[in-house]
């Protein structure tokens, strides 16, 4: 959830929670940031590791390919109380990610994927912090790791583990195989397993528990323009009425705080940028118009912003086109790899150039 998950949308989506059911019980994380870089405080990366005063806990979400510099990213937000989680990816399946041996393709690694972990867990232990670790299902399907890693990443000590139900082949095609997440759970006994892939409403995520029996789930494009899908999760795990879904006006204020908390944290200018990716996910489903859909789409100051929203019908009520799927998807392809990276799982060379490819920073 790079350039999506930054402390002005994770503040949105806890005042949402917050407003519709009356807590915040969702563990919202930061945006991926380098674990190389955080060491190295590039300012982009200590920038994207920005937590609202009243964020708690705060979750910073780490990619990272080497064992020593993982322990010098872990022990520094412990030492500097940079966050009170640290949640490890080795999910990402881009493929500038890849090739170097990074993200999704990292897994397949054993004993150097083991040693990553085993390093954030040193570098925390005996504090709070915990280190919790998600993947893939593997490389393709015809390298599968996600039990050899669930069960690494529990013997080196993580607080949890969390699979994305498809493989790096799989990009965000398809369909997620929740069935993968079952036998992760039976594999990895001694900790929580939770389930991410093709959730996109609250049934979603009961289906998923029940069908897998995993002990929670984690939600990626299933957010994109619905902020409040956390609300619905909420009100779904403690059995509470559903809250009533947006009309197309309570949507416009949506996207006007979210536009002034973008403003906030990067200045108008760039917050306005940043805001018209947000602009389709928002109205996807919704009756808009190409006109006024292209001007949000190049909207520049706040002003605009809340000009053109005015332009919306406010009383339509949320549409069922709404719903579903959410973000790219893609199709499925080759994954790219290092050359000779399938040769030797046990390999514990750590991949040359990776560690600058993870984030912004």
């Amino acid at each position: 959830m790079a350039g999506v998950t930054n402390v002005a949308f994770r503040t949105l989506c806890r005042e949402l929670e917050e407003a519709k059911v009356g807590t915040v019980s969702g563990l919202y994380v930061c945006e991926m940031v380098t674990a190389r870089a955080l060491v190295e405080r590039h300012p982009v990366t200590m920038h994207m590791t920005t937590f609202a005063p009243q964020e708690s806990p705060r979750s910073l979400q780490l990619y990272t390919v080497d064992p020593a510099t993982t322990y010098e990213a872990a022990k520094m937000v412990v030492e500097e109380n940079l966050a009170d989680h640290i949640d490890m990816n080795f999910g990402c399946p881009v493929p500038k990610v890849t090739r170097r041996g990074g993200g999704a393709a990292l897994p397949y690694k054993r004993r150097l994927f083991g040693q990553i972990v085993a390093a954030a867990v040193r570098a925390t232990e005996g504090t709070s912090v915990p280190v919790t670790v998600k993947f893939r299902i593997g490389v393709d399907d015809a390298h599968r790791t996600h039990l050899d890693a669930g069960r690494i990443a529990e013997q080196e000590g993580a607080a949890a583990v969390a699979l994305h139900a498809r493989t790096a082949a799989q990009r965000y095609s398809g369909t997620a195989d929740w069935d993968e997440i079952g036998k992760l759970k039976e594999a990895v006994t001694s900790i929580p397993v939770l389930g991410n892939g093709d959730i996109f409403e609250a049934n979603d995520a009961l289906a998923m528990m029940a069908a897998t029996g995993c002990d929670g789930v984690v939600i990626g494009r299933g957010c994109l323009g619905r902020p409040w899908l956390f609300a619905e999760l909420s009100a779904a795990f403690t059995g509470s009425p559903a809250p009533t879904p947006p009309t197309l006006g309570e949507v416009a204020d949506i996207m006007r705080r979210h536009g002034g908390l973008l403003a906030e944290h990067f200045g108008e200018d760039k917050g306005m940028r940043d805001m018209r990716k947000h602009i389709a996910w928002y109205l996807h489903g919704f009756p808009a118009g190409a006109d006024l859909r292209r001007a949000l789409a190049l909207v520049k100051t706040l002003d605009e912003l809340d000009g053109l929203l005015d332009q919306l019908d406010p009383e339509v009520p949320f549409p069922a086109a709404a719903t579903g799927p959410r973000g790219r998807q893609g199709s499925a392809a080759s994954v790219s790899l290092p050359e000779g990276w399938l040769d030797d799982p046990d390999d514990c060379t750590v991949p040359e150039g990776a560690e600058i490819m993870g984030s912004g920073g």
